[in-house]
């Protein structure tokens, strides 16, 4: 049913490596695209050996199947003269050119956005960078951790007393691309209705600043006071009593919002504790809750909150995800293969296309699948 998705028949040349340029050409290759990576000959792109685990599939990381799925591969060399020419045919007939390098880095290649406009002028350009074009941090290495930690994040989670703490997913990576993925999606609709093409930056930086657009915006509006995070049961920096990550008899719950007096009355809290100011007494409220919880298991707490209306939620970890269901409902696991080496699963395009979730059973490429189209165009 490829030929029913909204993208079949765009044809997109992605340099990109890794990460976050990788995710929003793999959100292009989900929605119909074709797909041609562009990678190092002989070595191709890195993630195909960095490993989450001691786990190989046909050779390659889970890294790189997850991310690279349902796309074709060149292996050139881009320093080769030769093959740089013959990689001008593809870039000429490209819909969409995606590239993550450093600032000037594709310049120097010769596959900069000018240079790719001069020969396709409605091109699609897309680019991520660490921090911006230009600016102090331009020439820092961009990788998921280390813009974390410029950005700010890292003192919104964990408790008061835990110093910085990092998300524990790449997660400027993959907003950079889900917001490249917006801004190509969004060129291709002008493309469609003026007819002309154009170019669309994002860095990591900027998603993680646009990640935090509420506190950040209530920051720099109340005098720049810095949010003071909860010494325990942690979730929010700047929200008052009850939310926050508590543990029970036998577990953890979550809990959102619920009346002080009414969870006082459901788990037992003293009244006096659960009278105080929410936001100016969030700790005491809080440890008093904490104490109370831990008397009984979470199936025990969630029959009575979800009775009274609390919002709250069992704390669930992947196996407790997977036996409640929900993605076997949502459709949000696939399996992917390639050839007899691979097979394995992996998750699925999160959105409905007239009611149908797109599939692609195609695992990641082997390096140079494609090379032919060096000779014969797309």
């Amino acid at each position: 049913m490829t030929d029913m998705l909204p993208l079949d028949g765009l044809k997109v040349l992605d340099f990109s490596q890794f990460l976050a340029g990788p995710y929003c050409a793999l959100k292009l290759a989900d929605l119909g695209a074709d797909v041609v990576k562009v990678e190092r000959a002989g070595m191709g792109d890195l993630s195909r050996y960095l490993y989450l685990t001691d786990t190989k599939i046909g050779g390659e990381s889970t890294i790189f199947h997850a991310i690279n799925r349902n796309k074709r591969s060149l292996a050139v060399d881009l320093k080769s003269a030769a093959d740089r020419d013959k990689l001008w045919t593809l870039v000429r007939e490209a819909d969409v050119v995606l590239q993550n390098f450093r600032p000037g880095v594709m310049e120097r290649l010769g596959f900069g956005y000018e240079a790719v406009k001069a020969v396709n002028p409605t091109v699609v350009y897309g680019t991520v960078t660490g921090y911006g074009s230009d600016g102090p941090w331009v020439d820092l290495p961009g990788q998921d951790l280390l813009a974390q930690a410029r950005s700010g994040v890292m003192w919104l989670s964990g408790a008061r007393d835990d110093g910085p703490v990092a998300m524990g997913l790449p997660i400027a990576d993959v907003l950079a691309g889900a917001s490249l993925t917006q801004g190509v999606l969004a060129l291709l609709y002008r493309r469609a209705m003026k007819g002309i093409g154009g170019q669309v930056e994002t860095s990591l930086i900027e998603v993680l600043a646009d990640l935090q657009f509420e506190l950040l915006t209530t920051w720099l509006n109340d005098g720049h006071r810095t949010p003071t995070r909860s010494a325990n049961n942690p979730a929010h920096a700047y929200l008052a009593a009850p939310y926050g990550v508590y543990e029970t008899a036998d577990g953890h719950v979550a809990i959102a919002m619920g009346k002080l007096d009414l969870l006082a009355q459901i788990t037992g809290l003293d009244p006096e504790i659960a009278g105080r100011d929410a936001f100016a007494c969030r700790d005491e409220i809080k440890a008093g809750l904490a104490a109370r919880l831990k008397t009984a298991e979470t199936d025990h707490w969630m029959a009575k909150f979800v009775e009274a209306d609390i919002w709250a939620a069992p704390v669930m970890d992947w196996d407790g995800v997977v036996e409640s269901g929900v993605l076997q409902t949502l459709e949000m696991v696939q399996p992917i293969s390639r050839g007899e080496e691979v097979n394995m699963q992996t998750t699925r395009l999160p959105i409905r296309i007239d009611g149908v979730r797109p599939a692609s059973t195609t695992a990641a490429p082997e390096l140079g699948d494609a090379n032919a189209l060096l000779d014969s165009g797309w």
